[in-house]
C-alpha cells in the first residue's frame, strides 16, 4: 500500500477537547480524524449501488511543522438548524416556511427569540501539518486500489478536493499541497508533549457506511489513544490495533 503525505496549514484551527464540555478548548495538535477528513476532502470511491465508502484512509503520521501556539477567541454559535425534513416541506409549500431567528422579535408572539449563543474558544493558530496517510479497502482489489491512488495523486497536485477541507471548524479553511516522493521536507519543530487520551476517530471505521450515512441513522462511536510527540512526530496506531480504545455506538 502507497503513502501520501500532505502538507496542510492554516491561520486557525480547533480540534475540541470533548472533556472540556460546551467550552471549545483545542487539543494541542490536530487529532487523527480531522487529518482524515482532510485526505476524504480531496478523494473518496463509493459503492454506486448504495453510495457507502469502499475504503477510509488511515493516517499513519502527523508532523508538527510550526510552533504550537494558543488564541482565545469569543464565538457567536447558534442553538438549532433546520431539518432536512422542515426544508423538504418548505418546498412543496413555500408558505408554510419559518425562518431561525437568531436575535430578533418574533412578529407573531413578540417575544424576543435568542438563537445563537455566545462561547468562549481556545483555538489554534498559524498551523502547519505534514499528514502521512494510506488508502485501506474494506474488500481488497488491485484494480480499485490503482484507481484510488492515482485519483488521489492526481486531485492533490492539482489542488483539486470535493469541498473545502477544514481545520476542526468548517470556519477555520485547510489549505494544503502534496509532497512528492524524494522531495526535501522540512524537519519538524523540536515539540515534545504527553497528550495523553486523544480522540482517534467518531465512528467506527472497520465497517462500510461511515461516516457519510449520519441522515440515516448512523450512530457515532468514539474511538481514543494514548497520544505522545516526539519530536514533533506524532505516530498514529492503525484504527485495528489494540492502541486504539474503542467504545460501543
Amino acid at each position: 500500500m502507497r503513502s501520501f503525505r500532505l502538507e496542510v496549514w492554516g491561520e486557525l484551527a480547533c480540534f475540541t477537547r470533548p472533556e472540556f464540555k460546551v467550552e471549545r478548548f483545542s487539543y494541542p495538535i490536530i487529532t487523527p480524524s480531522a487529518a482524515r477528513g482532510i485526505f476524504d476532502a480531496i478523494y473518496l470511491d463509493f459503492d454506486p449501488q448504495d453510495k457507502t465508502p469502499l475504503m477510509y484512509w488511515q493516517v499513519q503520521r502527523i508532523e508538527v511543522l510550526s510552533p504550537v501556539r494558543y488564541i482565545g477567541l469569543m464565538r457567536n454559535e447558534v442553538k438549532e438548524k433546520a431539518s432536512v425534513r422542515n426544508i423538504q416541506g418548505w418546498m412543496k409549500d413555500p408558505g408554510s416556511f419559518e425562518p431561525l431567528y437568531a436575535d430578533a422579535t418574533r412578529e407573531d408572539t413578540g417575544q424576543d427569540t435568542k438563537g445563537r449563543t455566545q462561547r468562549q474558544t481556545m483555538a489554534l493558530k498559524n498551523v502547519r501539518y505534514r499528514l502521512t496517510a494510506q488508502a485501506v479497502l474494506y474488500r481488497e482489489d488491485p484494480a480499485l486500489r490503482q484507481k484510488i491512488e492515482q485519483s488521489f495523486l492526481r486531485r492533490a497536485r492539482a489542488g483539486q478536493c470535493i469541498y473545502q477541507p477544514y481545520l476542526g471548524c468548517r470556519e477555520f479553511t485547510a489549505y494544503f499541497r502534496l509532497v512528492e516522493d524524494g522531495e526535501t521536507a522540512p524537519a519538524p519543530v523540536p515539540y515534545n508533549e504527553k497528550i495523553g487520551w486523544m480522540l482517534y476517530d467518531v465512528f467506527d471505521l472497520s465497517r462500510p457506511g461511515r461516516p457519510l450515512r449520519t441522515d440515516r441513522g448512523e450512530k457515532p462511536s468514539i474511538s481514543l489513544f494514548e497520544a505522545e510527540v516526539v519530536q514533533g512526530v506524532l505516530e498514529v496506531p492503525p484504527y485495528q490495533s489494540p492502541q486504539v480504545r474503542k467504545g460501543g455506538g
